[in-house]
């Protein structure tokens, strides 16, 4: 005689989202379909307090007079609390309802706690990004599989001297995406530390690599 029956289970689950972002849009090209840039601040900026999102990376090249090609979104993750890929995403296709943006023209960057984020964003939902610059984060054997086989071309950095955030937390996810045969490199710091963002985000070669790719078809 069995002692278990069997079952299932089914229920539609209603969540809200919400996150206070920076928005920033170039005044020259409104009407036209625009790039759109993800930025994932750190968890030393988590809270309620959206000035302080500026205080590192692209919103603070902004507020110093820094002009940029693209629409840039800077989300503050809650205190306490960790990015969501889920929220990040509601937030995503906010912006490109509201907003014209060229969707085969969407990346993710971040920075330490950010740079996590990045990997688990891209890895979640690897069909809407055209690029990724994680800086010294990590992540996951699966978020980086899953983000080499939507061909998702990935700039990697890290400080050789970080301490927060071991550096081999790049370099292995990395050499797995280079055993899945993705387009990914890794530029090492020799003599930084865990601020390996203020160089990254100071060479405008960034921006202009991740501007030149397109979503590839998975």
């Amino acid at each position: 005689m069995k002692r278990q029956t069997r079952a299932a289970f089914t229920r539609e689950v209603t969540q809200t989202l919400a996150l206070n972002y920076l928005l920033y849009i170039p005044k020259r090209s409104r009407k036209a379909r625009m790039p759109l840039v993800l930025f994932l601040h750190g968890a030393g900026e988590r809270g309620d307090d959206l000035e302080i999102v500026a205080k590192h990376g692209p919103p603070r090249k902004i507020e110093a007079g820094e002009d940029y090609p693209f629409i840039l979104v800077s989300p503050q993750c809650p205190s306490e609390s960790w990015w969501k890929p889920d929220s990040l995403m509601a937030l995503i296709d906010e912006i490109v309802d509201r907003h014209p943006v060229d969707e085969q023209r969407i990346y993710v960057t971040g920075l330490s706690m950010g740079g996590y984020g990045t990997w688990a964003l891209a890895g979640e939902y690897p069909s809407r990004f055209a690029a990724i610059a994680p800086i010294c984060g990590g992540g996951t054997r699966q978020h980086a599989r899953r983000i080499a086989q939507a061909k998702i071309p990935a700039w990697v950095f890290h400080g050789a001297k970080d301490t927060t955030v071991p550096p081999d937390e790049s370099q292995r996810l990395v050499q797995l995406m280079e055993q899945f045969g993705a387009e990914v490199k890794l530029t090492i710091y020799p003599e930084t530390g865990h601020d390996s963002w203020t160089q990254t985000y100071d060479n405008p070669d960034v921006f202009k690599w991740l501007l030149s790719h397109r979503r590839k078809p998975a």
